[in-house]
């Protein structure tokens, strides 16, 4: 008797993978999350009312960052909806990489505003548990793009300089595990948004309620699309 680890889609023990509900069911919720973070981000955007002030810009590019960029690159390696399902994987790399980038550039500038407003406001940094969550995401999110990186350019760190690294496929499973961490943490900083005192005091009643559930949703969907290609299982052979 033999035990492996490998990697397959949550749901084979149970006979599930063949169903065509449970296709069905799974490519119109990947298609969901597609509609949902690019609804979410224009609807933020509008409510933004970017240029009025140095804030306003803040939950524009937050939007941009992890709603549209994140999503969008984690959901290219769905096989149920991704937006380059003709194309190779080495191509869906890349734009992978190309949307964490645009995503963690739009995160970064989106700080820059806020950091910017607060202390034009002369009012405190760090003063809510949005905003603490907000900077450790941001920081994770810095570390999963070192790892990226590290995995599409390693001569980039001088590795004669450095320890001997993990054996590939264990980088991959750490950079898929640490953006499993960053997708989880910014949903919560999302949710922890909506009771800031800008938006409670923008979106009312049945509005709010849907922009408090909707990214919990989007989520579930991202998170398990993740899980699916890279949740390692053992499987027992004989």
């Amino acid at each position: 008797m033999q035990v492996d680890v490998e990697y397959s889609p949550v749901g084979e023990g149970l006979g599930m993978q063949d169903s065509r509900l449970y296709v069905w069911m799974r490519r119109v919720a990947v298609i969901a999350a597609h509609v949902t973070g690019l609804s979410l981000t224009i609807t933020i955007s509008v409510l933004s009312r970017p240029g009025t002030s140095l804030f306003s810009w803040h939950p524009v590019c937050m939007s941009v960052a992890y709603w549209l960029c994140m999503t969008e690159g984690l959901l290219l390696f769905s096989t149920e909806g991704s937006l380059c399902c003709c194309k190779s994987h080495k191509h869906k790399v890349r734009v992978h990489w190309f949307c964490q980038t645009m995503g963690l550039l739009s995160a970064v500038i989106g700080l820059g505003f806020m950091v910017a407003s607060k202390t034009r406001s002369e009012l405190p940094h760090l003063a809510s548990w949005h905003s603490v969550l907000g900077v450790c995401t941001l920081t994770i999110t810095v570390l999963q793009a070192a790892c990226g990186t590290y995995i599409l350019f390693p001569k980039l760190l001088f590795p004669q300089l450095l320890p001997p690294p993990p054996h590939p496929s264990k980088l991959r499973l750490y950079h898929t595990t640490c953006g499993l961490v960053v997708y989880f943490l910014a949903t919560v900083t999302i949710v922890s948004a909506m009771f800031s005192d800008w938006l409670q005091a923008t979106v009312k009643g049945l509005a709010w309620w849907a922009l408090f559930i909707l990214p919990l949703l989007s989520a579930l969907v991202v998170i398990n699309q993740i899980l699916n290609a890279h949740l390692p299982h053992k499987k027992i052979m004989n």
